[in-house]
């Protein structure tokens, strides 16, 4: 029986919830039905919140936030916010063309060209929408453009490229090889638009960012490099990947977040004055929806502009993912290759992964939230760690043990080259 007459009723009906529940129930079959944390942080004292469950409210270690230097819990981007709520109001009361361009807002895009070297930048209210809106609006203003995407993009892009109606090809995950042979069938004459990340989000590796822009010179492709996962975190200033290896002046297009180590909300994208304005008056997902409210715009140009100075965060950063990485690794966890602050470890079972994070959540205050498919692949699920400036040496002993405890009673193999060294 088709599935759409399996759903009317009796009296010749459609029973419309039945739709929602199957598909729910398919969720549940294929052990990837997300549960949210009812969480709530508390201010001052990162990374512990409070986690509202069924059985009463209790307090909890975060490992898995990507504030990844607590700036949403910096006094200074707090009173930021808060004073400019007070003078300004809550709201930004229309989209950018109808009263809704905030000075603050002004301000910040300016902060976030100067932070990349760039002429102009353009916020968004996601980072999620200045992908999918910024992608898919240069496509189309490039006749006959072709996109080159890696094959690990992010959803946001994955939409983009799909919304553009632009023909795409995939290389494979930082492939030169197969990167350069895409773009040789192209030719140098053909518009083209490489698409790719400079810091991966679920295993954390590191595209080669020159080596891609070499390949752009010789083929007369474009750039566009998503920096989500990096901005505020690498480079002298905060700009990145990019920053850090010296590139940013060869990258076409610089996206970013304000919502991860900048703590506040937001999206942006920085690039040539010409093009920001371009996707300024062109794309839809800008044009048509409501700008930042002004205290959010304030705070995230705090922030941006503490973490220019500031290379203390960074410094106690990276300072405790080296101790985490060290401490797992030790303890023969499974910790996946990485070479930035994210610290994937293994589980490769979905209802074990769950499993593995319920009962880290139940029995030891512990918040790591499961990655399953289809956030990675099938068979490489994962507890996705990510330190903070904040997590101190007796959280992280307890995270060891705790994970330790909790892979023996799950039965989960541990590291086989560490046994292996012992």
């Amino acid at each position: 029986m088709p599935e759409h007459l399996s759903h009317v009723g009796a009296a010749g009906t459609v029973c419309y919830e039945g739709y929602f529940a199957g598909a729910i129930a398919r969720l549940h079959a294929e052990q990837r039905y997300r549960v949210f944390a009812d969480l709530e942080r508390i201010a001052g004292r990162f990374p512990y919140a409070v986690l509202h469950a069924h059985e009463g409210p209790k307090e909890v270690i975060i490992w898995c936030s990507n504030d990844y230097l607590a700036m949403g819990q910096n006094p200074k981007v707090i009173d930021a916010m808060v004073a400019t709520a007070k003078r300004l109001g809550t709201g930004a009361g229309g989209t950018r063309n109808i009263s809704g361009t905030n000075h603050p807002l002004i301000e910040l895009e300016t902060e976030l060209a100067d932070l990349h070297g760039k002429e102009a930048a353009l916020v968004f209210t996601s980072g999620y929408i200045s992908n999918q809106t910024g992608i898919s609006t240069l496509a189309r203003l490039i006749p006959d453009c072709l996109i080159l995407s890696d094959a690990r993009n992010h959803n946001s892009m994955i939409e983009g490229i799909r919304q553009s109606g632009t023909e795409k090809v995939i290389f494979r995950h930082n492939d030169l090889v197969h990167l350069e042979e895409l773009l040789r069938i192209a030719g140098r004459a053909r518009p083209k638009l490489i698409v790719f990340e400079s810091l991966y989000s679920m295993d954390g590796d590191i595209a080669p960012i020159h080596r891609i822009c070499d390949l752009a010179d010789a083929y007369g492709a474009m750039t566009y490099l998503d920096e989500v996962h990096a901005v505020g975190l690498y480079g002298p200033r905060g700009g990145g990947i990019a920053e850090r290896d010296g590139a940013m002046h060869r990258i076409d297009v610089i996206e970013g977040t304000l919502a991860k180590a900048f703590g506040c909300l937001g999206g942006y994208i920085a690039g040539g004055a010409m093009l920001v304005d371009a996707v300024r008056s062109y794309a839809p997902g800008f044009i048509f929806t409501t700008a930042l409210p002004p205290p959010i715009c304030a705070a995230a140009t705090v922030a941006i502009r503490h973490l220019k100075a500031s290379q203390s965060e960074r410094q106690r950063h990276q300072a405790c993912v080296r101790r985490v990485k060290t401490e797992l690794i030790s303890a023969r966890l499974p910790v996946m290759a990485s070479d930035s602050h994210i610290v994937p470890v293994r589980v490769g079972d979905p209802a074990k992964c769950k499993a593995a994070s319920d009962m880290l959540l139940a029995e030891y205050g512990i918040y790591i939230q499961p990655i399953n498919y289809p956030t990675v692949a099938k068979g490489t699920e994962r507890l996705r760690i990510t330190p903070s400036p904040c997590h101190d040496d007796i959280m992280i002993s307890q995270l060891v043990t705790a994970l330790a405890d909790v892979w023996d009673r799950l039965g989960l193999p541990y590291d086989k080259a560490a046994r292996a060294a012992e």
